[in-house]
């Protein structure tokens, strides 16, 4: 038998609802308790992208309807797994070019070369991770060389879950928390749920539109809007709030999707797409009291007026991106300089200290809220020079960050700076009179001289090196690593630092405070270091970060 294009898109749909169903479930497989752009959540956000366009697309080939995913996916891809996502699907899209149908032995090819771009684009490509689940299950469909392609089919999702379970066994920091790779468990998720539709001709519904009324073939109809509300609000923090910012952006982005969150002082901009309004409003208001409550039914005006309300939602969605990432309109612009420089940064006070630095762009974005390939692409596309660098500043960036240098229309260098002190160094390191080549040698150069202290909270109950982590537990982290679980703020912040200052001999020492953080706390962290090294030279400065109560910088 052979697959065509109509039951491919079907099946890839059914995939993604799959996926979308069990985030919270993939989320859950992450062994470290760090609050993070979690690994189902991207990985689900990055096919969900291909699904809409999927959604809209007609009658068409089995190469057709790949090569649309994989650019859409592309593009969308978020956090590491969301791109190792987006290259299997693009190897996928490469083995099945210019074919009308797939047989059996094409398809698995064609995963293969899936599993060669993953494996290409990972420097020190780790096994018992979603790379091992693609690799076993591409050899075991080359090997059958079988021609049925739903047997093919039944002999990836075997292997891939036979290599799942074995993850553990591989990493054994898997084994310690008891759980599978939860990349690897994400791409099966997919994979039944293809496999549901090509061999029990079961679509798989997206939960969220089927709580909705939103079920039912939408090939002749209006394409499908994900979720029936667009709810925006502005948050009047208070002192007595139960609830800080970074906690309810995590539940914002677990019951919902196109999240904004914009702080401005004591008022936060809130715009989120939904199925529970209420629900949404009600743990806002463990944030403070809200004015400006604006509720749409997305699904009501699409299909009262469908033209006007994709105007409408474009419009509106327009103005959220920018307010979240820029203060001004991503536009293309043409190039007026020889150098400029994109960052990822969220926080006022560290987005005003890139700018001062001289960042064109700062994308909103960082440890909860991972920016996609084309977030960044549009802000390189929008810096008006000749060649940008690209700062991701967090290590869960980096690689979609990278997409951009094949896809951009001007010359781009991404820098590995996994940390924001890192990215201050980095363009601190600057020299305009330098190549790109050789800028890219010395600002990575810089930032490697920097060491980073962050503090932030158990984002769930764990366990690590055979001790037990409760959630809302003070997390240190020294260069990205944990170190240290207390229940005191500035006492852990102060031994993570010191730590740093006596091993590599720091002199220099740059507090950065978050949205949670009271100056008064950042003084005293500031005063204990002092006491403990008079001669270093210490600044403190209002980071205004979400999620880490203090980023500390050691030069």
């Amino acid at each position: 038998m052979v697959l065509t294009g109509e039951n491919l898109k079907n099946a890839f749909i059914s995939g993604a609802n799959n996926i979308q169903n069990h985030k919270k479930d993939v989320d859950a497989l992450n062994v470290f308790p760090v609050p993070d752009g979690d690994t189902g959540t991207n990985m689900s956000m990055t096919i969900g992208a291909a699904v809409r366009e999927l959604q809209v697309l007609g009658e068409a080939d089995v190469a057709t309807v790949s090569k649309k995913a994989a650019a859409a996916l592309l593009r969308g891809a978020r956090g590491n797994s969301g791109v190792i996502l987006s290259l299997i699907f693009r190897g996928l899209s490469k083995g099945l070019k210019g074919l009308e149908t797939a047989d059996g032995v094409q398809l698995a090819a064609a995963l293969d070369l899936g599993r060669e771009a993953a494996y290409k684009a990972v420097m020190k490509p780790t096994e018992g991770t979603i790379l091992t689940v693609v690799r076993e299950a591409s050899a075991a469909a080359v090997a059958s060389n079988e021609t049925d392609y739903k047997k093919v089919l039944e002999i990836i999702v075997a292997a891939a879950q036979d290599a799942l379970l074995k993850t553990p066994e591989m990493l054994p920091v898997l084994k310690e928390a008891g759980v599978v790779d939860a990349g690897g468990q994400g791409f099966l998720y997919i994979l039944e749920g293809m496999k549901s539709y090509l061999l029990d001709g079961v679509m798989i519904e997206n939960q969220d539109e089927a709580a909705n009324g939103a079920k039912g073939d939408a090939a002749n109809e209006t394409p499908q809007v994900q979720y029936g509300y667009r709810c925006a609000f502005t948050v009047h923090k208070t002192k007595d709030a139960k609830n800080g910012t970074p906690k309810f952006k995590a539940y914002l982005e677990s019951v919902g999707g196109e999240v904004s969150v914009t702080e401005n002082g004591d008022t936060v901009k809130v715009q989120i797409c939904t199925d529970a309004p209420g629900n949404v409003l009600q743990n806002a208001l463990d944030c403070g009291y809200l004015t400006d409550i604006q509720i749409e039914n997305i699904r009501e005006a699409k299909t009262a007026q469908p033209s006007a309300a994709k105007a409408t939602s474009a419009e509106k969605m327009s103005k959220s991106d920018e307010a979240a990432q820029t203060d001004a309109p991503l536009t293309r612009a043409e190039p007026e300089k020889e150098y400029g420089f994109v960052a990822v940064a969220a926080g006022d006070g560290v987005t005003q200290l890139f700018k001062e630095l001289g960042a064109d762009i700062v994308v909103s974005g960082g440890q909860t809220m991972n920016p996609s390939t084309d977030d960044i692409l549009q802000a390189v596309e929008a810096t008006p020079a000749r060649h940008v660098f690209v700062l991701p500043n967090n290590k869960n960036i980096i690689m979609a960050a990278e997409q951009t240098v094949n896809l951009a229309d001007r010359g781009v260098s991404v820098l590995s700076t996994k940390t924001v002190p890192q990215g201050i160094t980095a363009m601190l390191s600057f020299d305009p009179s330098a190549s790109p080549e050789e800028n890219h040698l010395q600002m990575m150069k810089g930032a490697e001289s920097v060491h980073t202290a962050q503090v932030t909270f158990a984002a769930r109950d764990s366990e690590m090196s055979g001790e037990r982590i409760k959630k809302g537990q003070i997390l240190g982290m020294e260069d990205g690593k944990i170190t240290l679980v207390d229940n005191d703020l500035v006492d852990v912040a102060y031994r993570v630092t010191r730590r740093l200052v006596k091993k590599h001999n720091g002199s220099i020492i740059t507090i950065l405070y978050g949205e949670e953080t009271e100056e008064v706390i950042a003084n005293a962290l500031c005063e204990r270091l002092q006491g403990r090294f008079p001669n270093a030279e210490i600044n403190v400065i209002n980071g205004g970060q979400p999620v880490y109560y203090f980023i500390v910088s050691v030069e």
